[in-house]
């Protein structure tokens, strides 16, 4: 067998023997890379970036932070309890932590280790702001995000060599245009798009998240509508962008916030904050 072959081969198995079901989405997802492997390795990483920036404790907004990062967790509990998921979070070690510094921007990483920089604090603008901002982290770490970004990755890598080896044997002009033609195909035409799906799939499930929680899902597109403003318009064209466009996201979140009011009242939530 050649290794042309051989990197087809291999890539076909992986990607049919490393698929899973996402409980939020009931999407078949990518999951070449085990948890197993992953929590471990986020779990140091995100000790690793506390201990070199300021974490803030004790504070009004720091206690806020996780007073909300509490109820998204507890909603998302409820939810997986609901519909027949007990012990999908049996891994997850949730933390939240407030850190000093003026970005504009909250992250979660696999396995519930969020961070919320104190630069979105004002965009927020209040507690159900948060819940938005958060909602949207922790359904990151629920889908399984970074399991499948990881894994596309690899693909990707496996892809590019066999096309390096498709055309291996043609002249150095030919091999330049292909491994062009490959690097903008598989960055604009896959991976973008993959990374704008996941933030879509966020962008729903943490608003059905802050509902259950209690939280108005009608304030995710408002913060959105201050995000925009704060950018003052500078924002990439959406197709070369790894994030839908503010425009985009907020006219989902607007379309989606009946729905999940709706979720919410299954749960016997019926006001929001």
């Amino acid at each position: 067998m050649n290794t042309r072959k051989f990197i087809v081969i291999t890539g076909t198995i992986m990607l049919f023997m490393s698929c899973a079901t996402n409980p939020f989405t009931g999407k078949q997802t990518l999951a070449l890379v085990p948890n197993s492997q992953i929590l471990p390795m986020a779990f140091q990483q995100y000790n690793q970036f506390l201990g070199e920036n300021k974490v803030l404790k004790g504070t009004t907004d720091a206690e806020m932070v996780t007073r909300v990062g509490q109820k998204i967790a507890k909603a998302s509990e409820r939810w997986l309890n609901a519909n027949g998921y007990q012990g999908y979070l049996k891994d997850y070690k949730w933390e939240y932590n407030l850190v000093e510094d003026k970005t504009v921007n909250a992250w979660c990483m696999p396995g519930g280790k969020i961070v919320v920089y104190t630069g979105i604090l004002p965009i927020a603008k209040n507690e159900t702001g948060v819940a938005a901002i958060m909602g949207h982290e922790v359904a990151h770490a629920l889908a399984n995000h970074g399991q499948q970004r990881m894994s596309a990755g690899q693909i990707q890598q496996v892809a590019g060599a066999a096309t390096a080896i498709a055309v291996s044997g043609k002249d150095s002009k030919t091999q330049q245009i292909v491994g062009t033609a490959f690097g903008l195909g598989s960055q604009f035409g896959v991976m973008l798009p993959f990374s704008r799906s996941h933030e879509t799939e966020a962008d729903r499930i943490g608003l059905q998240l802050m509902a259950i929680a209690g939280y108005n899902p009608d304030e995710a597109a408002e913060l959105w509508k201050r995000m925009k403003a704060n950018s003052g318009g500078q924002a990439p064209a959406e197709f070369m962008s790894t994030h839908p466009s503010n425009d985009t996201r907020i006219a989902n979140l607007t379309a989606w916030s009946p729905s999940a009011k709706a979720e919410a009242r299954k749960f016997g939530v019926t006001t929001f904050k």
